[in-house]
């Protein structure tokens, strides 16, 4: 999720423009990028197309 809030914020693309072409709720969006409020696997796999970015399942902390 830190690479997806990452893409978010550092592409300068409006949460409204990405809520219209995603559908994506922009309060969600806004919620998610100041990591008040985690995104479904859905959301985030939209996100993640929208960004061309490849979700991964998260490993254990004792394999990073």
């Amino acid at each position: 999720t830190d690479v997806l809030r990452a893409a978010i914020r550092e592409s300068g693309v409006p949460l409204l423009t990405i809520e219209q072409q995603t559908g994506v709720q922009r309060a969600s969006l806004s919620r998610f990028v100041r990591g008040n409020q985690s995104l479904r696997l859905d959301v985030a796999d939209k996100l993640a197309a929208y960004f061309n970015l490849e979700l991964h399942p998260a490993q254990p902390r004792g394999e990073r």
